[in-house]
């Protein structure tokens, strides 16, 4: 496949009409439908469902759009990194982090790079370890925060201080909400809340810190944004599972926090691919969050 003809496939997808993408690429319609019927060719698969005004992708179509869009922001990428001077620090970096509050260091470290090196751009995307893993997988992120174990053969990492505790996010005319700390035991046969990514754990591991099995947890809703999660527990659909810090719910007179009684606060790791080559922007950020930490 042609970094040329994965432009105009995404040209297509944009404009969802082949004249409308061919005047925007400034081709003949004719040369983009042929480019386009030699990549399904290629590939063995039909990518669109063409209609009189409109078209629309295939399942094989929705594939090559994502790829497509990551292969040629990795050209992009690599392009800027080779292209900047000896002096010069500038580039792209992307980061894949959970929600949580030592997500402050990499705040600090982004600040103080944005002061000092204008040229350099974080871009954050939010999702679970399985998402993160992905990117890394794939190249499409350069770093990634996460609270699990991780196979350091693979990956480097810097460990951030600990200051997340779980807990749990209920409403405040809730019994629980009188105690001080929640324990497991208060937690059976309650409505529960869990991220996607606690349910996304091998089996038999789900809640496993909480000394707690599957069968005992009444699962009713998963969530991936604690913050919509906060308005289901305002609704009364259930408990959530989360990190402190998460929800403000100072002046919140409908829900609020309580820790869990005898956990300890969990560790975030920025991890990395141990054998990749590093971009003076990646190098000058990894520097800094050294240092901030």
């Amino acid at each position: 496949m042609e970094l040329r003809v994965l432009k105009y496939f995404l040209a297509v997808c944009r404009e969802e009409n082949i004249s409308a993408a061919a005047e925007t690429l400034h081709v003949s319609q004719p040369t983009l439908s042929r480019q386009l019927m030699d990549l399904e060719d290629e590939l063995g698969k039909k990518l669109f469902i063409r209609g009189n005004r409109k078209i629309t992708l295939t399942k094989e179509g929705m594939l090559l759009r994502r790829r497509a869009a990551e292969i040629l922001d990795i050209v992009d990428k690599t392009e800027t990194d080779i292209r900047s001077s000896e002096n010069e620090i500038a580039g792209d970096i992307y980061i894949g982090a959970g929600e949580a509050r030592c997500f402050e260091y990499i705040a600090k470290a982004t600040k103080e790079i944005m002061l000092e090196h204008p040229d350099v751009h974080i871009h954050i995307s939010s999702g679970d370890y399985m998402d993160v893993l992905e990117g890394l997988e794939r190249g499409v992120l350069d770093y990634g925060l996460i609270f699990h174990d991780f196979d350091k053969a693979k990956y480097n990492s810097i460990e951030l201080p600990s200051m997340d505790r779980w807990g749990i996010l209920m409403r405040r005319d809730s019994p629980l909400a009188k105690k001080k700390y929640v324990t497991q035991q208060d937690l059976i046969d309650k409505p529960i809340l869990v991220s996607r990514q606690v349910m996304n754990e091998p089996a038999g591991a789900k809640l496993k810190w909480l000394g707690l099995p599957d069968k005992k947890m009444n699962i009713v809703s998963t969530f991936s944004l604690i913050y919509n999660a906060s308005i289901m527990v305002e609704e009364g659909i259930g408990y959530a599972f989360t990190f402190d810090y998460l929800v403000n719910t100072e002046g919140n007179d409908k829900i609020c926090f309580r820790p869990l009684k005898d956990t300890e606060p969990v560790v975030g790791h920025v991890i990395y691919n141990k054998y990749q080559v590093l971009s003076k922007a990646s190098q000058l950020f990894l520097d800094t969050l050294q240092h901030t930490v």
